[in-house]
Order: structure tokens, then C-alpha cells, then sequence
């Protein structure tokens, strides 16, 4: 069965934040507070995947563990339900829209990172090419996440370190970057995080970050 997920960052002033925060923080708190979550995270700490080409095939000489821990990972950085929900309302509250009132909100949505893909998890591509340190460095659980500009600026030297690499760095983080890219204006996971996060705290901004399911 087909999917195609979203991860979007987008910068808002500190208004908005605040009345988004009643909706988007309990779900961020439950995701990352998920005992199951949790243990998947410290699995993949533990035991960071291979090179992703050798997930195609059985790797480990078909240790099962190995195909344990790839499905852990994928559970760990796919959309969960609860962020799932707040894209399309939820059950008691199908007024609310996210791309129509968090996105279409964004301060500037030409600049907005956006990355769309078929059949594939932008965070998980990310979090797999940077690996589980520099993973833990960004802010929220799982590519989401919500700030104001005081905590943005709190987070940014953080994030600056996960998202900024020596060339050798870069040349092996887009290698195990498997995503497609189209044009020279759709941004990698690699670049376009940091990009949009140091704008808004330039423009004295707060972000939003949602990695959903969009259909």
C-alpha cells in the first residue's frame, strides 16, 4: 500500500506559537515520553544501521536481529498517529487543516522547508545519514517540533552541530541520504533544516517542524 509523508519546517512569529502550542506540545510530549518510542530510540543508539544499500537485501547474513533493529528505526522515524491526527484534526475537530493553518500561516512560505516524498520518510533518511549523535542534537522528537524565537535561539548552536559538516562529513552523509531530488531548488534534508532554522532566527522568529502523513 502506497504513502506519501511530508516533513515541513516552517517560521512563525511568537503569536502564533503560543496558540498553536495548546494543540501541538501534549502530542510532542506524548510521542517523546512513549515507552515504546524510547526503547526504539536507545536500540538505534545502540545499534546504528549499516550502509542502507544492504537493507534490500538480507544483511547480516539474515541475523534476525539486524532485520529488528531496520524495522525498530523505521517505526522510530516514521509519522506517528497522534502528529497524523492534528493533520487532519482529529475526530472532534475536523476545522483544523495543517497545511492550511500552520503552513499557509508561515511567516514567508516561499521559504518554508518542505520536503514531499512517495513511499519514503524524509526524517528517516536524515536521521540515518547523520546518524543517532548528531540525531540527538535536534530539537523535538522526530523532526517535530515547536519554538518560540527565545528557544530558538536556545537550540540553535545545538543544531548548528548536528547539521554542519568537514566535506568528508557531507560527502558520506549524502551517500546514505537516499532520497530523490528533483531540480536544483528542492533542498536536501542536510541543508534544508538548518537554512530555515537560522533564518527565522535571524527575522527574530519562532518554528514549527511537523513530519506527517499527508495521504
Amino acid at each position: 500500500m502506497g504513502f506519501t509523508s511530508a516533513w515541513a519546517i516552517s517560521a512563525h512569529d511568537d503569536a502564533f506559537v503560543a496558540r498553536l502550542a495548546p494543540r501541538m506540545l501534549p502530542l510532542l510530549r506524548a510521542d517523546h515520553d512513549d515507552p515504546l518510542a524510547q526503547a526504539r530510540r536507545r536500540r538505534w543508539q545502540a545499534r546504528p544501521l549499516p550502509d542502507y544499500r544492504t537493507w534490500w537485501r538480507p544483511f547480516g547474513n539474515g541475523n534476525d536481529q539486524d532485520a529488528e533493529d531496520l524495522t525498530s528505526f523505521r517505526d522510530l522515524t516514521c509519522p506517528g498517529d497522534r502528529t497524523d491526527e492534528m493533520y487532519q484534526g482529529g475526530p472532534d475537530d475536523t476545522d483544523f487543516y495543517l497545511p492550511d493553518d500552520v503552513w499557509q500561516e508561515a511567516a514567508d512560505t516561499d521559504r518554508m522547508f518542505l520536503s514531499i516524498h512517495s513511499k519514503e520518510y524524509a526524517v528517516a533518511s536524515l536521521f540515518h545519514a547523520i546518524g543517532p549523535r548528531r540525531a540527538a542534537l535536534l530539537p523535538g522528537w522526530c523532526g517535530n517540533f515547536l519554538l518560540d524565537s527565545a528557544q530558538l535561539r536556545q537550540a540553535l548552536p545545538a543544531v548548528e552541530e548536528a547539521l554542519t559538516f568537514r566535506p568528508e562529513e557531507r560527502a558520506a552523509a549524502e551517500e546514505q541520504d537516499w532520497l530523490d531530488y528533483y531540480g536544483d531548488d528542492e533542498e536536501r534534508v542536510v541543508d534544508g533544516p538548518l537554512r530555515q532554522l537560522r533564518e527565522a532566527a535571524e527575522a527574530g522568529l519562532g518554528v514549527c517542524g511537523v513530519s506527517v502523513h499527508i495521504y
